[in-house]
């Protein structure tokens, strides 16, 4: 790309001359882009391009982290004294530092984290009483195989391994689907809002954990009825 330092553009109608050209730094942590940026002298955007004789926004960086307190009962003092307040008036400015912000990220992620869990656990009963639906049914239409086999010598835990068995590939196999639609939806989203996701291993190992936890603990019942079946009246089931 052609190099803009020192070229004149234009913002709103209003020629501007490239002084410095800012390093990369990419997208910050709530997905906005930091290159985006036009960095021009205060007065000049209050009157050429805004219109306006008042700021809304200000920022100020302390020394070190003992003077940030100090810091903010001096810009306290001075706004309340360039906004003529009364002792008696409250403040008509907020102040926030990144203490503030931080806080109120991590009481929105917790939030967030509650009721994603939620979510999560209400799809993990609902699906776990798909897959003990498709097993009772599954029992039920093959009560003869069931039969057979028990005929032929296999013992209750051949037949229940087989269907706890059956149950966790199952969930497995929706586990898998998941992931891979949270793959695909978190890519979508990503390359749309360019927000930065990121999907690491443990997620994908966990996830994987629970549906075989979620396959055994609603392909047990199945299971068990299947291995407790009467092998001469599973081998008379019409």
């Amino acid at each position: 790309a052609e190099d803009p330092l020192g070229k004149t553009i234009r913002v709103k109608n209003l020629p501007c001359k490239v002084i410095g050209v800012l390093a990369a730094k990419g997208q910050s942590a709530f997905g906005q882009d930091q290159d985006d940026v036009l960095i021009m002298p205060f007065s000049t955007v209050q009157r050429k391009i805004k219109g306006i004789d008042w700021l809304d926004d200000i920022m100020c960086s302390a020394a070190s982290g003992e003077a940030i307190a100090p810091a903010e009962r001096q810009i306290t003092s001075l706004l309340r004294e360039r906004h003529h307040l009364r002792p008696d008036e409250e403040d008509d400015f907020n102040l926030r530092h990144p203490a503030d912000i931080a806080q109120a990220s991590a009481q929105s992620q917790r939030v967030l984290t509650l009721l994603l869990s939620s979510i999560a656990s209400i799809s993990l009963v609902v699906g776990g009483i798909g897959i003990m639906n498709i097993m009772l049914v599954s029992v039920t239409e093959r009560t003869r195989e069931i039969g057979l086999r028990m005929a032929v010598g296999a013992t209750e835990e051949n037949v229940q391994a087989q269907f706890l068995s059956e149950a966790v590939m199952l969930s497995l196999l929706g586990g898998s689907l998941g992931v891979l639609a949270g793959v695909v939806g978190s890519s979508a989203i990503s390359n749309a809002l360019r927000w930065p996701t990121e999907i690491p291993p443990q997620a994908i190992l966990i996830a994987a954990v629970f549906s075989m936890a979620v396959g055994v603990v609603f392909g047990y019942y199945p299971a068990r009825k299947a291995a407790h079946l009467d092998p001469i009246e599973a081998l008379r089931y019409e």
